[in-house]
C-alpha cells in the first residue's frame, strides 16, 4: 500500500496558508478526490462544511474550484459540525463529504477531513490513494468544459441537523427544567447545539457562540473546561457540556463543576445501553488511552472491552468490524453507531442527559462509573524521526514496562498531529507513575538534545 504523507491520523491539518494548508493544496486535494470517487454516469456531489475559523473563507472556495473542474456538484453547508456533515452526506446520497476544520487547535490552524458516501471517514488505504493522484499530472483527467461541475448553498443544512440531534433523544422525554451550560467553543455548533437543548426544553446558559474568525478555542471548548465548569456552579446549572471547534467531542461537567470525561461517559452509556437490550456487538470499542478503570467496569458487566489505535477512525473501522454500536476516545470523541457514523459530541451529551432525566439522579452519581486508576499523560516535542528507536529509549522503556508488569500499563507514541511524543503511564499506585512517566520524559529529552 502507497504510504501516506500529507494525511495524519484526522485529515490533513496544518497552519493555514502555510504549506500544506494552502489554496494550492486544497485545490489539488479536491481534484484528486473528486477523481477518486468519480463512479458511473450520474451527476457526481460533494457536500462541505467548515468551522468558524477565518482561512475557512480562503480554503472553502479553493476546494470548490477543485471538485467542479474534476466534474462534481458542490453543495456548501456552511459552518456545521463536523457529524453533521457526516450526517448530511449520506442523507443527500452524495458520493464525498468534507470538512475544513482543524479541530480542538486554535484559529490560526486548519485542516481538510474527508468522509465518503457511507458517511464514514476515508480509510488509510484511500487516503493513500488520493495522495498518489496528486503527485500524477491531474489536468488530462479533468473535466471538460460541458462536464464541470456547479456549486450551491444548501440553505436547511444547520435545520435538518437539529431535527436528527432531537430524534435521538428518546421518545417521550423531555428537557423541561434542566438548566444546561452548553460551551460550543466559538465554533461550528455555536448556533445548532443551544438550538437542540432549548428545543427539547432546557433552559439553555450558551458560552462561545460569538465567533468572529479568530476566538475558535481560545479560552473555551472540550480542551479548556474551566470556563464551562465555573458557569456550572455560577448559574447552579444541573450539567455542563463543552463541545470543541468542529463539535465531534465533548466533556462534561455535574452539578458540582466536576469535570466528566469520555471514559467516564462511555462507560454509563455502555450501562444504559446493556440494561435496555440496546448494546450491539456484545461489547464497546475504545483506545490505548482509555483508563484502565473503564475497562475492569466493561468487564465486569460481563461485556467485551476492544482497544484500538488513538483516532476516532479508527474507532469507528473496529466497530464496524465487530458490529458495535458503542466506542470512543477518553478525549470525549464518542461515536453511537445508532444515530452517527463519527464522534458527535452533542448526540453523546443527550444521551447522558436522557440518563439524568430517566433515572432522577444528580450526574455527579449518575456519571461516576468508576474509580479511575491515576494516569499522566506528557508530551516530549521531538524533531527526529527514530527517537523511540535508540537504545537508551528502548532501554528506560523496558525497565518502566517492568516496573508496572501486573499492576499498570505504559503507553509511548508520536502524535499524528503534532511533532511530539506522547508518554502515558497508569497503575494503582500514583508516586510510581508519575516518577516512570518523568523518567521517560528525561530520557527522550536527553536523546533528542544528543542527535540535535
Amino acid at each position: 500500500m502507497t504510504s501516506r504523507r500529507l494525511f495524519g491520523t484526522d485529515g490533513v491539518r496544518g497552519t493555514a496558508n502555510t504549506d500544506p494548508m494552502t489554496a494550492e493544496m486544497a485545490l489539488r486535494i479536491g481534484q484528486a478526490a473528486g477523481l477518486r470517487f468519480t463512479r458511473g454516469d450520474h451527476r457526481h456531489k460533494v457536500i462541505i462544511g467548515k468551522d468558524t475559523r477565518l482561512s475557512g473563507y480562503m480554503l472553502e472556495p479553493a476546494l470548490t474550484a477543485g471538485f467542479i473542474g474534476a466534474g462534481m456538484d458542490v453543495v456548501l453547508a456552511g459552518p456545521l459540525p463536523t457529524p453533521a456533515i457526516a450526517m448530511l452526506t449520506r442523507s443527500l446520497r452524495a458520493d464525498l463529504g468534507v470538512v475544513i476544520s482543524a479541530s480542538h487547535n486554535p484559529f490560526q490552524d486548519n485542516g481538510i477531513k474527508l468522509f465518503g458516501p457511507d458517511g464514514a471517514k476515508l480509510s488509510d488505504a484511500t487516503e493513500a490513494e488520493i495522495e498518489a493522484l496528486m503527485e500524477t499530472s491531474l489536468t488530462p483527467r479533468l473535466a471538460a468544459p460541458r462536464a464541470l461541475g456547479r456549486a450551491s448553498r444548501l440553505e436547511d443544512a444547520a435545520g435538518r441537523y437539529i431535527e436528527a440531534a432531537k430524534a435521538s433523544f428518546p421518545r417521550g422525554l423531555r428537557l423541561d427544567g434542566l438548566k444546561i451550560v452548553i460551551d460550543c467553543a466559538h465554533g461550528a455548533a455555536y448556533r445548532v447545539a443551544p438550538a437542540v437543548l432549548w428545543e427539547l426544553g432546557a433552559q439553555v446558559i450558551p458560552l462561545g457562540v460569538a465567533p468572529d474568525g479568530f476566538n475558535i478555542n481560545a479560552g473555551l471548548g472540550s480542551t479548556v473546561p474551566g470556563p464551562m465548569c465555573a458557569a456550572v456552579l455560577a448559574h447552579g446549572a444541573d450539567l455542563g457540556i463543552a463541545l470543541d471547534g468542529d463539535a465531534d467531542r465533548v466533556v462534561l461537567a455535574d452539578e458540582t463543576g466536576t469535570l466528566i470525561d469520555g471514559d467516564q461517559i462511555l462507560g454509563l452509556i455502555a450501562r444504559q445501553y446493556a440494561r435496555r437490550g440496546q448494546l450491539a456487538g456484545g461489547g464497546i470499542v475504545a483506545t490505548v488511552m482509555s483508563n484502565l478503570g473503564l475497562e475492569r467496569l466493561i468487564t465486569g458487566l460481563g461485556l467485551e472491552f476492544h482497544r484500538t489505535l488513538v483516532g476516532d477512525r479508527y474507532v469507528a473501522e473496529r466497530m464496524r468490524a465487530l458490529g458495535c454500536n458503542v466506542g470512543g476516545e477518553q478525549s470525549g470523541h464518542l461515536i453511537l453507531s445508532d444515530y452517527a457514523t463519527t464522534g458527535d459530541g452533542l448526540i453523546a451529551a443527550l444521551q447522558v442527559l436522557a440518563g439524568l432525566v430517566g433515572s432522577g439522579r444528580p450526574a455527579s452519581t449518575l456519571l461516576r462509573q468508576f474509580q479511575p486508576l491515576p494516569q499522566m499523560l506528557r508530551s516530549v516535542r521531538i524533531a527526529g524521526a527514530d527517537t523511540l528507536r535508540q537504545p537508551a529509549v528502548r532501554e528506560a522503556v523496558a525497565a518502566a514496562e517492568a516496573a508496572l508488569s501486573g499492576t499498570g500499563r505504559l503507553l509511548i507514541r508520536r502524535s499524528g498531529t503534532e511533532p511530539v511524543i506522547r508518554v502515558m503511564a497508569e497503575a494503582e499506585d500514583e508516586a510510581l507513575v508519575g516518577q516512570i512517566v518523568a523518567h521517560l520524559c528525561a530520557v527522550l529529552e536527553r536523546v533528542a538534545a544528543a542527535a540535535a
